[in-house]
């Protein structure tokens, strides 16, 4: 007998679904003229992604988890910052840039979707293959927010995109290093842009320093 889809659902699914209602309320809130409250959404979107990750491997996976959480993290990790930025950007350049700017996000909604929906096929136990979805959003994101320069932020998203997809190998962070990540986010979403941008200033270092520092890291100790 065919088993309801209801009784298919998981914990892990339950904060997965979290996810997609953060990624969608970050999307209302740019619609509404919040981009605040939009720019807290998307990173709690990324904690509660975070967080069935770590369920999901304590209890039995359910059949709808790799499914579910590519989904929901397009929503969260693609549509909603796509908007972000083009919200944020698009009424400040001319007619030609505006052009621009569509496709460089339509680049990365691409690149996004493949990246998504090659992850658990070419899942590895020690490293991400390609830049972690979760990561290039926290860039572009944060980025966008404290508006820098418009050239700056389509080559930002340019880069991201490709090594989204690139085969560069980056070593799955510890447990000391998520909780450090987890922590500069709840900053940020509590402080924002107080105190001179520390939270969100720190935090993007942070993930600067683990995506370009962890290949490397990866490489070294591989040779040895």
């Amino acid at each position: 007998m065919q088993k309801s889809m209801i009784k298919l659902i998981s914990i892990a699914d339950i904060i997965t679904m979290i996810n997609v209602i953060f990624g969608f309320l970050a999307i209302i809130m740019i619609i509404a003229g919040d981009l605040r409250f939009a720019f807290s959404f998307i990173l709690l979107a990324l904690l509660a992604d975070g967080l069935d990750g770590i369920v999901a491997r304590r209890i039995k996976k359910s059949k709808l988890g790799g499914h579910m959480e590519a989904m929901a993290d397009m929503t969260s990790m693609g549509i909603a910052p796509a908007i972000f930025v083009f919200n944020i950007y698009y009424g400040f350049c001319c007619t030609y840039y505006q052009i621009l700017l569509i496709v460089v996000l339509i680049l990365y909604l691409a690149m996004t979707v493949i990246r998504l929906a090659s992850f658990h096929i070419m899942e590895n136990k020690v490293y991400f293959l390609g830049l972690p979805a979760s990561v290039s959003t926290v860039i572009v994101i944060i980025s966008a927010y404290f508006q820098i320069d418009f050239l700056y932020i389509l080559v930002i998203i340019l880069v991201v995109s490709f090594v989204n997809i690139s085969k560069i190998r980056f070593p799955k962070p510890n447990l000391i290093v998520n909780a450090t990540a987890a922590v500069l986010i709840f900053l940020t979403v509590i402080f924002e842009k107080s105190y001179l941008g520390f939270a969100p200033l720190s935090l993007l270092l942070a993930i600067i320093v683990y995506a370009v520092g962890s290949p490397i890291y990866y490489y070294l100790s591989k040779n040895k």
